[in-house]
């Protein structure tokens, strides 16, 4: 047994090892400096065109004779169902734990940056669309890097497939979620919790979720469409709660966390660069900016119009990390459970929800997670599945599916920090093609936007 757990905590040195060098200075670089760029680049258009953006979710523009599979609202479902879930609770715990409070406001520095790159890669992938080996019209990366920039760019096509099908694996969604049910339901009520236990959780887990996937996307995007402003109102009200309990608190929370931004010196030893990094790869992880995954959902959207469906998806930033993280953090801080105890990830956000509403606030939390988490897990194998289909062909995908439910108990049973090693490893890589394709076919973008309001203001 003392051979096996040695063996585990290689195995975990390496893969967390491996993603630390992935998140160095280039991707840094490539983030926040391709983010600057399609911010000055576009003159703040996405920001300009809120209010049409808004219009356009709810339904006024909506055509069903357009190309697609679903409609604007189901697809900024489906890409918040993958990005507001855990990595709004038990991210920014890790984010926080690891860098303290400074960290979010990297996070916001990230996530505003994020707005206009979700606005370019997002425009792309329903300009650039392809079709796949069944001849259905498919968005994504991929595509935009074949459709875009020609079939000698395929090779990194292909690289950002491989590192897909990885990158949405639900191991760390369901991770969390079995973290939480241990913590605060079985241990509590005397239940000898452990390796069985988790591997039961990630078995029904698994069957849920197959019931779903295995329906295609326009079910996907149904029940998303339905989970997700449930999950987000009931989450928000929570939070909302534990946060006026002291009011008193709030603005010296906010003070804090810009403060500690610049110093680091509380959590990284001075290390501003690290803090930094830290408050990237978790906004990367909640918002997904420049990694990818939403341009795969926005890109099945039922339209003729790319520039809409650019400004539907710029919202995700917004609602995702500058509203629902921020709120998650102030609970933390407020609470003062950050700075207090050895807990992590999701059971640090027990301890705030506990901490301020004692007796139901843990169990609230795991029934917003268990919502998160599922939602999560259910639109993360559509992008796994574009993904595989896009290299070895859409007619035997129903194997990347079933691929994606076995690693769900493994997940549920496997260690934090190897289940995000991985993901962050593969989030990592999968940028590098995502941003370096929207920033080479940006003039693209531009001249699509100009007409399209061109167009908007005559109309």
């Amino acid at each position: 047994m003392q051979e096996l757990n040695q063996e585990i905590s290689t195995v975990e040195r390496i893969i967390t090892g491996f993603s630390d060098l992935a998140w160095g200075t280039p991707l840094l670089i490539l983030l926040l400096g391709g983010g600057l760029f399609f911010l000055i680049y576009s003159r703040l258009l996405p920001f300009r065109y809120f209010r049409h953006a808004i219009a356009i979710l709810r339904g006024k523009y909506d055509n069903p004779d357009e190309p697609g599979q679903i409609n604007h609202y189901q697809a900024l479902s489906t890409a918040l169902a993958a990005t507001v879930g855990m990595g709004n609770i038990s991210g920014v715990a890790l984010a926080i734990a690891m860098g303290g409070p400074g960290a979010i406001f990297w996070m916001w520095v990230s996530a505003l940056l994020g707005v206009t790159t979700k606005y370019f890669t997002c425009t792309l992938a329903v300009m650039y669309r392809g079709r796949d080996s069944k001849g259905e019209l498919q968005g994504g990366p991929m595509y935009v890097i074949v459709e875009g920039l020609g079939k000698n760019w395929k090779p990194l096509a292909v690289f950002f497939s491989l590192m897909g099908m990885i990158g949405v694996l639900p191991m760390f969604q369901v991770n969390q979620l079995t973290q939480i049910v241990r913590d605060v339901v079985l241990i509590p009520n005397g239940v000898a919790a452990g390796f069985g236990t988790d591997l039961a959780s990630g078995l029904v887990v698994s069957v849920l979720v197959g019931l779903v996937i295995f329906g295609g996307i326009k079910r996907i995007g149904k029940v998303t469409g339905r989970m997700v402003p449930v999950m987000v109102v009931l989450y928000v009200l929570s939070v909302l709660i534990i946060i006026f309990t002291q009011p008193q608190k709030i603005l010296p929370s906010f003070a804090l966390i810009f403060t500690d931004a610049f110093s680091a010196d509380s959590m990284m030893g001075g290390a501003l660069g690290a803090l930094i990094i830290t408050g990237v790869r978790r906004a990367a992880f909640s918002n997904e900016a420049g990694i990818g995954t939403a341009p795969m959902a926005h890109g099945a959207a039922k339209t003729n119009e790319p520039v809409r469906e650019g400004l539907v998806a710029m919202l995700g930033p917004v609602v995702d990390t500058i509203i629902v993280c921020t709120m998650t953090a102030l609970a933390l801080i407020i609470t003062g459970v950050w700075n207090n105890g050895e807990s992590d990830g999701i059971t640090l956000t027990a301890d705030a929800f506990e901490s301020a509403l004692p007796g139901i606030g843990a169990y609230l939390l795991t029934l917003c997670v268990f919502v998160f988490s599922i939602s999560t897990m259910l639109s993360f194998p559509y992008y796994g599945t574009k993904c595989y289909s896009f290299i070895f062909g859409a007619r035997t995908s129903v194997l990347y599916k079933w691929f994606y439910i076995i690693t769900i108990p493994l997940g549920a049973t496997a260690t934090l920090g190897t289940v995000v090693g991985i993901f962050d490893g593969a989030y990592a890589l999968m940028a590098f093609p995502t941003m370096i394709s929207a920033l080479l076919l940006s003039p693209s973008v531009i001249r699509a936007s100009k007409d399209y309001f061109k167009r908007l203001k005559a109309s």
